[in-house]
């Protein structure tokens, strides 16, 4: 029997994440540690350490996936897995990131004001504003806060859907954050990107 280690309850992190940003949006800001803390292994470390063990959403996928029989688990089509499509998504996951900071900026600037809803798959508004009360922070927080939830629950949410379609970790083929800390360590081992 395979020792368990610490860090393979980290798909609890996943579960607590999505929770506490329902009932309080102002928790989504944790967010923040799965997005630095990959980068930080690549940058420091120069590996995909982060992914390959730490990571709470792909052990949550497999979690749901094998040990509750979830997934029809069937391999990954080779196109999610291929460069063109890693950096395409990340382009335009990028550009969805960029448009949240920018909606952070104009309500900062008071050009806008705050929307108290979630995105789902930068598509579908969906009101939440029980999660929020207002004035408990300034509006830009709260809407940075808003759009970065909507980010982790729609990419939360493809992640899922790839489980159930294809492999537990189909979503890991294309995950953004795997694709940033893939371009990171082929630069500090001066290897090509494309």
């Amino acid at each position: 029997m395979k020792t368990k280690h610490w860090y393979d309850y980290l798909w609890l992190w996943c579960i607590a994440y999505f929770v506490l940003g329902f009932f309080n949006i102002l928790f989504a800001w944790l967010g923040m540690i799965d997005f630095m803390v990959p980068l930080l292994f690549a940058i420091i470390g120069g590996n995909k350490a982060f992914c390959n063990r730490y990571c709470g959403r792909s052990q949550l996928l497999t979690k749901i996936g094998i040990d509750c029989k979830c997934s029809r688990n069937v391999p990954t089509p080779r196109f999610m897995s291929s460069k063109w499509f890693r950096y395409g998504f990340l382009a335009f996951f990028m550009t969805m990131f960029g448009s949240m900071l920018l909606q952070t900026y104009k309500v900062f600037s008071g050009a806008k004001t705050l929307s108290e809803s979630v995105k789902l798959l930068w598509t579908f508004k969906v009101p939440w504003d029980w999660a929020y009360q207002a004035g408990s922070t300034a509006d830009w927080v709260a809407q940075f806060a808003f759009g970065f939830y909507s980010v982790m629950l729609t990419s939360a949410i493809i992640g899922m859907i790839m489980m159930f379609l294809f492999k537990p970790r189909s979503w890991c083929a294309f995950c953004p954050m795997g694709s940033m800390t893939q371009i990171i360590c082929k630069l500090k081992q001066h290897e090509p990107i494309l």
